[in-house]
């Protein structure tokens, strides 16, 4: 069976799902722990326990650098939230959050072959998220931060890197835009355009946005202009002027053409949207947007435009359901990117290795390029191994 196939079998299974098959599914939740050594006797007992057990600690006491390969903590990473961004949902608290991060650590085991527990904390103060991970720090090797609300999220992050010599990354932040850039490189190739030609629009200054604004920035886009609530984001806004923190930061390194007002002054023209907010795209904007544009609207499960709107005026269309073609999903890039860091020996996630990723993604569906096909399924076998391996070159090179 094809690639293709395989999605729009998946894709039609996903459209008549049931409540009771849902919360079946998730009765008693979806993780488990299993042993990686047989216990079936006497002598299993005591080696995997006591009194076997005491040499392996006496030598990580001596030496604790064997913890790396006499235990699990390496391999293992943590899906930390404090439930304050979940999904479409917003603030609803660590413990509703829980069900998410237990279906992330699920996907880290079956794309990645990574360990991973989901930690909710019920605690909003930065702070002390990090102080908690500093002191579990030994038992753990990575870090993934999932649903943290804008602007706490900046900041928790960059203390996060700073304090732990481990990969720390926020994958609603980076994830969405090594995914975004590798399906805008083979979107830009099927409408036969170079990426430092395309004009951007990207509806969202929040984490995701401001995240993929700064991926394309450096992959040589160079005019990126982003919508919030209130409108183009330019330096010379008045409550942007002379402010502090990542919105305004990538205000002074954005909007080259100085574009004010609305979403009618910012699509003028342009030749991608890039959606990551719950704004509505409104179709006569849409038809403002230079012929054979390129929309992705990313917001779940409410696109900004859905797709029959859209394709009436872009050439290439992308969201983040399943159900649809072009889906833009992080689960492309997170597995292997925190699988490649491992394996490495990273103890930090680059924007190299987020290009690298990107790269790998965009390279595996190049060869089937096609309007509804810019990036490879989320269930294609091959794309963990490439990411892995692409950012595991990243890591070598410097």
């Amino acid at each position: 069976m094809s690639i293709d196939a395989a999605t729009a079998i998946d894709n039609s299974a996903a459209t008549d799902l049931t409540e009771a098959e849902i919360f079946d599914a998730h009765r008693g939740g979806k993780l488990s722990i299993t042993s990686t050594v047989p216990l079936t006797n006497k002598r299993d007992l005591s080696i995997a326990y006591t009194p076997g057990v005491a040499e392996v600690s006496r030598a990580i006491h001596r030496n604790p650098e064997l913890a790396r390969t006499l235990t699990w903590a390496e391999r293992l990473v943590v899906v930390v939230s404090d439930g304050t961004a979940v999904l479409g949902l917003g603030n609803i608290g660590p413990s509703a959050s829980l069900p998410v991060m237990e279906g992330k650590s699920a996907l880290f085991k079956t794309f990645g072959d990574l360990d991973s527990i989901p930690l909710v904390l019920n605690t909003t103060d930065v702070d002390e998220i990090v102080e908690t991970l500093v002191r579990l720090r030994p038992s753990f090797g990575a870090v993934n931060l999932e649903d943290v609300a804008a602007p706490r999220c900046f900041e928790l992050e960059e203390k996060l890197i700073e304090a732990l010599d481990c990969p720390v990354m926020h994958d609603d932040q980076h994830g969405t835009a090594v995914v975004a850039l590798a399906a805008l490189t083979n979107a830009a190739k099927v409408t036969g355009r170079e990426l430092g030609q395309l004009r951007v629009v990207v509806s969202g200054a929040g984490a995701a946005g401001i995240a993929v604004a700064e991926i394309l920035l450096s992959a040589a886009v160079t005019d990126v202009v982003l919508l919030d609530s209130r409108g183009v984001v330019n330096s010379a806004r008045p409550d942007l002027a002379g402010a502090a923190g990542k919105k305004a930061e990538i205000a002074g390194r954005s909007n080259p053409r100085g574009v004010e007002g609305g979403p009618a002054e910012a699509l003028a023209g342009a030749d991608v949207f890039i959606g990551v907010s719950s704004s509505k795209l409104d179709e006569t904007h849409l038809a403002l947007m230079n012929r054979d544009s390129i929309v992705f609207a990313l917001s779940n499960p409410d696109p900004e435009v859905l797709p029959e709107v859209a394709v009436k005026y872009a050439a290439v269309v992308a969201t983040g359901r399943s159900d649809f073609p072009n889906q833009i999903n992080n689960v492309l890039a997170f597995p292997g990117i925190f699988r490649g860091a491992l394996d490495a020996g990273a103890r930090r996630i680059t924007p190299a290795m987020k290009l690298a990723a990107a790269r790998a993604i965009a390279d595996l569906a190049a060869a089937d390029l096609a309007v509804d096909y810019i990036v490879p399924s989320p269930l294609d076998p091959r794309v963990a191994p490439a990411v892995t391996a692409a950012v595991a070159a990243a890591v070598e090179a410097g």
